[in-house]
């Protein structure tokens, strides 16, 4: 019988009106990875918080080690052996990973440096974490800097560890390590926690998953009784078909083109290098790369929001370089671009549904008056066809309603103006699953009205199940472009690392 190592006994916890976790139950037993699984809003993060001493609960009991605590804070959680590492890293960019990893926490002020450098070099080895103690934050991958946020935490003494979203924004390659390093450190005698939503991964690395929904637990189950099936039905309710559909091509008419596109920072670094690639009427053009590879510039640039400072953007011939949204509708042109910033740049937050297409639509209505009735028709229709849950489409700004239902509106507003080409920023972020494959759904019927449409995505199973191609970026180049059909999960991930490059011809 393994040891038990937390014990979360009868969990509640309410934000204002909103009950966030609902007489939770969590057992963590030394030597076991525990999936936390669960549709976005489930309580997962809440839950974790709660362990690690973000939050407080309003009731229930926390035993660790068979002890009964009280977590004030993370001070109070890391000394009795808990440390969370969060899906954003909390490290100081100009310091070491060894000046991290000691800030305030290393009690002998007279260890020196190169001591320092072989205790925290030996932690990582015992762990198997390859790490440069003497190496700034700044000139890391992401999965380096993971790798300083989990030693921090070891090295503190924290023996049941807690990793939110872990693989969110690594490459296949740097998930099987980091997989690798989960394992290490069980067999040591760690107990881990990773929350997700990542059913494929849960199947991969976890012991126990317990699945939160509306933050109840649905359950735990050891991961050698269950499979994606029952676990998708634990998540959302009922049985969920998990494929994606992929239409056939429309008749592949080059509508944009893009030549040599080129797009600075603010810092004056290159924020795209050189992109060529084109995009053809009834397609799915996916977008990977690890995060900030360049593709909100991208997105942004080809809707004329990004500056562009060499190359051109061509529309069925005509170049679009220098034009903003306004003059690109002018042209003629119907454009519709469905930001990852939602209510900053895609919604006015403050506006009503109504208002919000009104925006959309009134440089198409003639004379001095402009008139909301077609507006509200339309907003009407976006709400029965994509099931918004709202209590009225002119009443409410639309800051008030849930993530998933902001981000229908703004992709049945874009999808609602019958554009010749969309561009979808992570359009599934933060959605369940059924809103996720509804939009999915939404797209392919886009591409089989023979709609040129750019899917940037972080999911590498849905980008090559959806998409017809996919453009893989890395530092803002182009590493290259492959038919999805055909793509092999290894290779793309060594092209968004920039290990392999392809020719984009």
């Amino acid at each position: 019988m393994s040891e038990i190592l937390v014990a979360m006994k009868e969990i509640s916890k309410s934000f204002g009106k909103v009950r966030a976790l609902d007489n939770v139950n969590l057992t963590l037993k030394r030597g076991e990875v525990h999936s936390l699984l669960g549709e976005n809003g489930a309580g997962k993060s809440s839950l974790m918080n709660i362990l690690a001493g973000i939050y407080t609960p309003d009731q229930g009991e926390i035993q660790i080690k068979e002890k009964k605590v009280a977590l004030n804070s993370p001070k109070d959680a890391i000394d009795l052996g808990v440390g969370m590492i969060h899906q954003h890293f909390k490290l100081v960019d100009v310091l070491t990973a060894k000046e991290n990893i000691v800030a305030g926490f290393e009690k002998d002020v007279f260890l020196k440096g190169a001591e320092l450098s072989k205790k925290i070099k030996d932690t990582s080895i015992k762990y198997g974490l390859e790490i440069d103690p003497d190496k700034k934050i700044y000139e890391m991958s992401v999965a380096e800097k993971q790798r300083v946020e989990i030693l921090k935490v070891l090295y503190r003494g924290a023996d049941i560890l807690i990793l939110d979203e872990p693989t969110a924004v690594l490459t296949p390659q740097e998930t099987e390590k980091l997989f690798k390093i989960i394992r290490n450190m069980t067999k040591l005698g760690c107990a881990v926690v990773i929350i997700t939503h990542k059913l494929n991964e849960v199947m991969e690395i976890s012991d126990v998953i317990t699945v939160l929904r509306k933050g109840k637990d649905i359950g735990s189950v050891k991961k050698s009784d269950t499979d994606t099936m029952e676990l998708t039905k634990m998540m959302v309710g009922k049985a969920v078909d998990l494929s994606i559909e992929r239409p056939p091509k429309g008749t592949q008419k080059e509508i944009l083109k893009v030549v040599n596109l080129t797009a600075l920072k603010s810092d004056k670094t290159e924020a795209l290098k050189r992109l060529n690639f084109s995009m053809f009427s009834g397609e799915i053009l996916g977008v990977a790369g690890i995060a900030g590879s360049g593709q909100r510039e991208l997105c942004e640039a080809l809707a004329g929001l990004y500056p562009i400072t060499e190359g051109d953007i061509i529309y069925e011939g005509e170049s679009l370089l220098g034009k903003n949204p306004r003059e690109i509708i002018r042209m003629g042109i119907s454009m519709s671009f469905v930001p990852e910033d939602r209510l900053g740049m895609g919604l006015v937050a403050s506006m009503n549904i109504v208002d919000n297409i009104l925006l959309k639509e009134y440089q198409k209505q003639e004379g001095f008056l402009i008139t909301r009735k077609p507006s509200k028709e339309k907003a009407e229709k976006i709400v029965e066809k994509l099931n918004i849950s709202t209590p009225s489409t002119d009443a409410h700004p639309v800051k008030m309603l849930s993530g998933g239902n902001i981000q229908k509106v703004l992709l049945g507003r874009e999808i609602e103006s019958n554009p010749h080409v969309i561009i979808t920023a992570y359009p599934t972020r933060g959605l369940d699953i059924g809103s996720s494959y509804l939009i999915y759904d939404l797209l392919n019927q886009q591409k089989k009205q023979d709609t040129a449409v750019l899917y940037v995505g972080e999911d590498l199973d849905v980008l090559m199940e959806l998409c017809d191609r996919i453009l893989v970026m890395c530092n803002g180049e182009i590493t290259g472009i492959v038919e999805a059909k055909d793509a092999d999960r290894e290779k793309i991930g060594l092209m968004m690392s920039g290990a392999h490059k392809e020719e984009v011809i």
